[in-house]
């Protein structure tokens, strides 16, 4: 079988990083994406040597057409907002349970070598104990992280039970080039970010001592090709992070140290739904994938607000 990939939600954020590393690799790539959070525009400079499908992993026709070929699948097609998850979680179900069943079904009839899934550090809650491994209690606070964990579970039984490859990367706060700041339900950094850059107030849900795990997206893109090929990734789950733990304070000074600008802060209500706070140990990754996070976040967020500039 040739190499062929299929990256589900391939024009978004993390899909489009992927998919350029992909094709860097020499690999032919497919996207599937119903371009509701992803852009064409995220693919622009590469759209010649990509396949795009139009469609939604729901479609099974298009789901199909997607994933024929193909000899690993990246799922990263999903319902990504926890608030949004809160307002609709039956979109949010749709999406992210009955969608991953869907692409897994069809990864198994296609023979697929492996299935990467796009799993999500929520489903640790407010569980007590830091740094999160892969053993701690899960306590998801959300129909988003619900339906991540849902996906991780599937993964387990078609590698165990369905004779297909699955591995599952739960990503902590990812960020980098091409993650919008626009949107109700936009990721704080690239907001911040924008905010910094127009000299505007950035405002933060509750008191902004609540912490983080950020990992650039170069990283997790690593991650991803990693879990792909790693012989003990299939049937497991593995913490994507950097093992660093920042507070939302703490991460507005150094965007304003990055940027080159003062900052000034305002603080609404927190978020229902939120986790207090989260930092990944991520041995189990270096270990069984060979991961090891290349780009620390200062670096990172020097790449971001360069793109971001770039975009003005």
């Amino acid at each position: 079988m040739a190499d062929r990939a299929l990256v589900t939600g391939g024009a978004g954020f993390i899909g489009s990083n992927l998919v350029r590393a992909l094709l860097a690799e020499g690999t032919e790539v497919v996207v599937l994406d119903n371009l509701s959070t992803g852009s064409k525009a995220n693919l622009e400079e590469v759209a010649d040597h990509v396949e795009l499908i139009e469609g939604s992993i729901l479609d099974a026709d298009a789901l199909k057409r997607a994933i024929t070929g193909a000899a690993r699948v990246f799922h990263l097609a999903a319902q990504v907002s926890v608030p949004a998850s809160m307002v609709d979680p039956a979109h949010n179900d749709a999406v992210n349970c009955q969608g991953t069943q869907r692409v897994l079904e069809q990864a198994r009839e296609a023979g697929v070598q492996r299935v990467v899934y796009s799993a999500s550090c929520a489903v640790y809650g407010n569980a007590a104990g830091l740094p999160k491994h892969e053993g701690s209690t899960l306590a998801p606070e959300s129909p988003y992280a619900a339906s991540k964990y849902y996906g991780e579970v599937l993964g387990g039984v078609w590698s165990r039970s369905m004779g297909l490859e699955v591995a599952s990367l739960r990503y902590f706060n990812v960020f980098g080039a091409r993650q919008s700041p626009s949107g109700g339900y936009a990721a704080a950094i690239p907001i911040f970010v924008q905010r910094t850059l127009d000299g505007a107030p950035i405002i933060i849900h509750g008191d902004g001592l609540q912490t983080r795990d950020f990992i650039h997206v170069d990283n997790v893109v690593s991650a991803n090709l990693l879990a792909s090929r790693a012989p003990d990734a299939p049937g497991g789950v593995f913490n994507i992070g950097s093992g660093v733990q920042t507070s939302i304070l703490e991460l507005t000074q150094k965007i304003a140290e990055t940027v080159g600008s003062a900052t000034s802060v305002t603080h609404s209500e927190a978020r229902h739904g939120d986790v207090r706070h989260s930092v990944a140990d991520i041995s189990l990754a270096e270990r069984a994938l060979g991961y090891a996070p290349a780009v620390d976040l200062m670096t990172g967020l020097e790449r971001t607000v360069s793109w971001q500039r770039e975009q003005r």
